[in-house]
């Protein structure tokens, strides 16, 4: 039987292959350059199929994005005001790339809930399925998702529109403003605690890896950048008041391995 996919963390070098498939009605042109460096962390974009109207003025921005990287347009007509025939033509595709057998997972790029079902779909088979949509994303899609990241925290602070489209600007304006680190959330402690409970071994202690995964088991859309921090190490290494730490030496790894339990 095929094991269960693992949706893997930034850190992990992966040559998996996925198929990236983007609701033009639902994403963003202005943050598509971050979309595609943080697809590059979890596998290779073997398949790139952007999905919507073409014609009406309001794709007029996607012209440049799918010159620039290499996106296959995929034209759908609106046939009926209210209607939504984007949403049909990418789940119909979606399905008979599913049945190629070619793919280790899919990104689904859409703030739409109507592709719950197909998420959903998608792991029964076994496949990792990468969700990218807006914070105000339904529940219900984001957690028919191995993960789901936020389209907001994937935008450097430092980035500025600039004659209608984003820039970056120099790395030393880039340094300065990192310092400063983008708007946090509340930090959830009391499920930082539950997942931690669920990580520990006998002794207490979890890796910081089977730690993240856990998080990311009870909520997809976990993110530590959504809290003002790079990677997870520097949330749990910055929260002494919650964690004790250890960096362990291991056989598996020349470097040191973070391992945490709660502190009491």
């Amino acid at each position: 039987m095929k094991p269960a996919p693992v949706a893997r963390t930034g850190s992990d070098e992966s040559t998996a292959k996925l198929a990236v498939l983007i609701d033009a009605d639902n994403a963003q042109p202005s943050a598509f350059e971050y979309l595609l460096e943080e697809i590059a962390k979890y596998g290779e974009a073997t398949v790139k199929r952007i999905y919507g109207d073409f014609t009406s003025p309001q794709s007029a921005q996607w012209k440049r994005i799918l010159n620039t990287y290499s996106i296959k347009p995929v034209q759908q007509f609106a046939y009926t005001q209210g209607k939504n025939a984007t949403d049909s033509s990418l789940i119909i595709d979606a399905m008979d790339l599913l049945y190629t057998r070619r793919f280790d997972g899919f990104c689904l790029v859409s703030s739409d809930s109507d592709f719950t079902g197909l998420a959903t779909r998608i792991r029964e088979e076994g496949l990792a399925v990468y969700g990218y949509g807006r914070k105000t994303t339904p529940e219900s899609f984001k957690n028919a998702c191995h993960k789901f990241i936020e389209i907001e925290i994937l935008i450097p602070e430092h980035v500025k529109p600039r004659d209608g489209r984003n820039k970056r600007r120099s790395d030393s304006s880039t340094d300065a403003k990192n310092k400063s680190g983008p708007k946090e959330q509340e930090l959830p402690i009391a499920f930082l605690q539950q997942a931690l409970e669920k990580a520990v071994d006998d002794s207490e202690w979890a890796n910081i890896s089977t730690f993240g995964r856990y998080l990311n088991k009870l909520r997809p859309d976990f993110d530590p950048r959504q809290y003002g921090y790079k990677k997870l190490s520097e949330l749990v290494k910055s929260r002494t008041d919650l964690f004790e730490i250890q960096e362990r030496q291991t056989q598996a790894s020349e470097l040191p391995v973070i391992y945490l339990k709660a502190r009491r």
